[in-house]
C-alpha cells in the first residue's frame, strides 16, 4: 500500500473533490450578481473575478501541497507563533465562525424556504431544524474523511456537475433578453471590481487549508511519496480550477443576460432563482435547490473535516471526533443568527487577512531566492497589514480619519489593493536587510 500511484481515473476523482469542496454557495450566488451589474463589461469584470476566484486558490493549493500541506509550516517562517495564531484565525474564519455556518443558513434560504408557506417563513423553527438536519449530514461526512474522496468526489460531485449544466445549457439555447448597462463602479473599473468580488468567494482561503485534506486523502489511498502528493495535487488543482472557471463564467453569463428579462436584482440569490424560474418554471426552483444545498453540504464537509483535523493537531488531547462535534454544534448556532448578519460581520476579517494571506503564499512561492529569511517575511506582512488591517476596520465602521487620509495617498488605495505597493517594497526592504544580517 506503501508509494502507490493513483490511476487516472482515481486522480479525477480526487479534483472532482476538490472542486466540490470549493463549490460553496456563495461560489453560485455571487458570478449572476457580478454578471448583472457589469452588464455589457461583463467579459471584462469576470476576468478580474477569475483571477482571484480560480487562479489565486489554484496556486493556493499547489503552493501549501509543496510546502506539507500546512497552512502553520508557511505563516510560522514569520515566527512560530504567528504561525499558530494566524492559522487559527484563519481556520476559524473559513470554518465555524463563518464559512461552515454560512452553509447552513444560505442552504436553507434558498434551497428551502422558496417551498414554505409565508408563516412557516416568519418562524424562526424551520430555519433551526433545516440547520440541525444539515449539519447533522455534514458531521456524519466528516467523521469518516477517509471516505472523503469516494463520497463526494464519485457521487455529490456528478450530480452537482450535472445540475449546473442543465441550467447554462438552457441559458445557452434559449437565452435571456440581453445585458443591460453597467452599474457602480463596473462603469468605470469592471476589472478591478470584478477582482475584489472574488474576494467574497473565500476561496483562496479555503485554498490553504484543502491542502491537508487533499493529503489526508492521498494517504488514505496509500500515496505516501512527497513528489507523488504534489504531482497529483496539482492535477487536481487544475481540474478543480477548470471546473469553476466553468461554473462561473456560466453562472455569470446567466446574470448578464437575464437584466433585459427579469430586470435589477438586489442580490445574486433573487438573479438566479428568478432566472431559473423563468429558464425552466418550477422545476427550474427544484433544480436550484439542489445545486445550493449540494453545494452548501460538500463545501461544508471539506471544512468542517480540516478544520476538525488542524485543532486535533493543534490541541492533541482532544480527540477529531470532539472538533467535529463541537465546531458542528456551534455552527448551527450560529447559523441561525441570519445570512445577513453573518455576511456583515465576514467582510471585515476578510479585509484584513485576506492580503496577509495573498503576501504570505507568494513569499512562499519565492521562497528560495531570498534563502527563506524570515526577515523577509516579517517586514513585507507588517506593511500589508499596516494597510489590510484598517480596511478591515474601515469596513466594521471603526475609522480613524488621519490615517485613512495618510493610506489615501498609497497607490491602487482607490481600486482597493493599497496594500500591493507597500507588500512589494517590504520584501525589497527585509530581503536587503536579509542580505546584511548574512554578511
Amino acid at each position: 500500500m506503501k508509494n502507490k500511484s493513483l490511476s487516472l481515473g482515481e486522480q479525477v476523482a480526487v479534483g472532482l473533490m476538490l472542486f466540490a469542496l470549493f463549490l460553496g454557495a456563495g461560489n453560485i450566488i455571487f458570478p449572476p450578481q457580478l454578471g448583472q451589474q457589469a452588464g455589457e463589461s461583463f467579459s471584462l469584470a469576470m476576468l478580474g473575478f477569475l483571477i482571484t476566484g480560480v487562479g489565486l486558490p489554484l496556486i493556493g493549493v499547489i503552493t501549501v501541497a509543496k510546502a506539507g500541506g500546512q497552512l502553520q509550516d508557511m505563516a510560522g517562517k514569520v515566527h512560530p507563533i504567528f504561525g499558530i495564531v494566524f492559522t487559527s484565525i484563519v481556520y476559524l474564519a473559513i470554518g465555524p465562525f463563518f464559512a461552515i455556518p454560512r452553509t447552513g443558513t444560505v442552504s436553507y434560504e434558498i434551497g428551502v424556504s422558496p417551498f414554505l408557506s409565508d408563516a412557516m417563513r416568519e418562524s424562526s423553527i424551520p430555519l433551526l431544524i433545516s440547520t440541525i438536519v444539515f449539519f447533522g449530514i455534514t458531521t456524519f461526512f466528516a467523521l469518516n474523511p477517509t471516505k472523503l474522496v469516494d463520497r463526494v468526489g464519485k457521487i455529490l460531485t456528478p450530480i452537482l456537475l450535472l445540475v449546473i449544466a442543465l441550467l447554462a445549457a438552457k441559458s445557452i439555447i434559449t437565452p435571456m433578453d440581453g445585458p443591460g448597462e453597467a452599474v457602480g463602479k463596473y462603469t468605470t473599473q469592471p476589472f478591478t471590481e470584478g477582482f475584489l468580488q472574488g474576494y467574497l468567494t473565500m476561496d483562496f482561503l479555503a485554498a490553504l487549508i484543502f491542502g491537508i485534506v487533499i493529503i489526508q486523502a492521498l494517504h488514505s489511498k496509500g500515496v505516501t511519496d512527497n513528489k507523488k502528493i504534489v504531482k497529483t495535487t496539482i492535477f487536481a488543482a487544475c481540474i478543480a480550477a477548470a471546473g469553476l472557471a466553468l461554473v462561473y463564467i456560466s453562472l455569470g453569463y446567466i446574470g448578464a443576460s437575464s437584466f433585459q428579462t427579469i430586470g435589477a436584482q438586489g442580490s445574486g440569490a433573487e438573479i438566479i432563482a428568478k432566472s431559473a424560474n423563468v429558464l425552466y418554471g418550477d422545476f427550474g426552483n427544484i433544480l436550484l435547490s439542489a445545486v445550493i444545498l449540494l453545494a452548501c453540504l460538500t463545501t461544508s464537509i471539506g471544512l468542517l473535516t480540516a478544520s476538525s483535523q488542524f485543532f486535533t493537531k493543534l490541541f492533541p488531547k482532544v480527540s477529531y471526533p470532539v472538533f467535529v462535534f463541537i465546531f458542528a454544534i456551534f455552527s448551527t448556532a450560529i447559523s441561525n443568527f441570519g445570512l445577513e448578519q453573518l455576511i456583515s460581520i465576514s467582510l471585515p476579517v476578510l479585509l484584513a487577512i485576506y492580503p496577509i494571506a495573498i503576501v504570505l503564499m507568494s513569499l512562499a512561492l519565492i521562497d528560495k531566492f531570498f534563502n527563506g529569511a524570515s526577515i523577509v517575511y516579517t517586514v513585507a506582512l507588517i506593511a500589508t497589514a499596516l494597510v489590510s488591517v484598517y480596511d478591515g476596520l474601515h469596513a466594521a465602521k471603526l475609522d480613524i480619519p488621519a490615517y485613512a487620509d495618510l493610506l489615501s495617498h498609497l497607490p491602487l488605495y482607490a481600486e482597493g489593493i493599497g496594500w500591493l505597493v507597500p507588500a512589494i517594497v517590504g520584501t525589497i526592504i527585509g530581503w536587503i536587510i536579509s542580505l546584511f544580517i548574512r554578511k
